[in-house]
């Protein structure tokens, strides 16, 4: 029979096991970003350890540790959790460490993030970047994964285009998390772009739909962006299309990923947490081993 805290407990096991992804994609990524690396990144060879995680991993912590402490989202909690977690040597935008500067001085976060982007809201990949492992909390159930995805993106970016790149991510991570089985590439872009707004996130997801049997990741890459812009519809379309490419083989999504350059950490990141959503996905232990362990969290208890 299960139970609310064996359901809490199930939830938050796979949670954790696509935060493990998302940290070994964002602290590998993040060498391959370095020039000095682009030879061993050619032949597969893998830099020494330990390799440092970034902003990516410190904030999706935070996502996790309101859902073990709430169940759901909080606003309020997350952006407490976001600003008191905050390290600017962690790699966080400039704009992002002004607002949780801000925050944790006493600024509202809603005035803070709506005010971002000329009055438009931010759309940078930033509440994509931390979202996987909210999918696989809400595993099997894409649709109150979105829209547990799009409350928290509000918390920093408030842009349609951001809040649309947040939903598809933490959709495909619940379906791939789910216990029944994950869908096919298809049919999982398919479901992704069935749950989102009419977006340019949207539309780059019906073309990487289209390009599923392209191998040239460049050719991918050109079309559909690789975070090089550092906005969401530059980035969750490709990421999408390399997780579906190669689910259940967190090795190859990640070489696959790196490869196109662009925003490495944050796209090897999601790939990461995606993939790593379902058991099959995990990272490879030796690379786990390598990479940075976790920051010290405890649930975000709700007030």
């Amino acid at each position: 029979m299960t139970t609310a805290d064996t359901a809490h407990e199930l939830r938050l096991e796979r949670a954790l096991a696509s935060l493990r992804g998302l940290a070994v994609g964002d602290a590998l990524g993040s060498r391959f970003s370095v020039p000095a690396h682009h030879a061993a990144l050619r032949r597969r060879e893998l830099p020494a350890g330990p390799w440092r995680w970034t902003d990516d991993t410190e904030m999706a912590c935070s996502v996790l540790a309101v859902l073990d402490g709430h169940g759901r989202i909080d606003q309020d909690a997350l952006a407490r959790s976001f600003a008191e977690r905050h390290d600017a040597a962690r790699g966080y935008g400039s704009a992002v460490d002004r607002l949780l500067e801000q925050v944790r001085a006493g600024g509202d976060w809603r005035v803070l993030a709506s005010a971002q982007g000329n009055g438009h809201g931010s759309w940078g990949n930033g509440a994509a970047m931390r979202i996987a492992p909210l999918g696989a909390w809400y595993a099997g159930d894409p649709e109150q994964a979105t829209h547990q995805a799009e409350i928290s993106a509000y918390t920093t970016h408030q842009h349609r285009e951001a809040v649309a790149g947040a939903m598809a991510v933490a959709a495909a991570s619940a379906m791939v998390a789910d216990p029944a089985g994950c869908p096919g590439p298809d049919a999982l872009l398919e479901a992704v772009i069935a749950l989102l707004p009419r977006s340019a996130v949207q539309a780059g997801l019906r073309r990487a739909l289209d390009m599923l049997d392209y191998g040239d990741v460049g050719t991918v890459a050109a079309v559909l962006g690789c975070g090089r812009r550092n906005t969401a519809h530059d980035t969750v379309p490709f990421v999408l299309w390399s997780a579906a490419r190669n689910l259940g083989d967190f090795a190859e999504a990640f070489w696959t990923t790196v490869r196109a350059g662009g925003d490495v950490d944050t796209t090897c990141a999601i790939v990461g947490g995606v993939v790593a959503a379902a058991t099959a996905g995990a990272p490879p232990t030796e690379w786990a081993e390598r990479t940075e362990a976790f920051p010290a969290w405890t649930p975000v208890a709700a007030s």
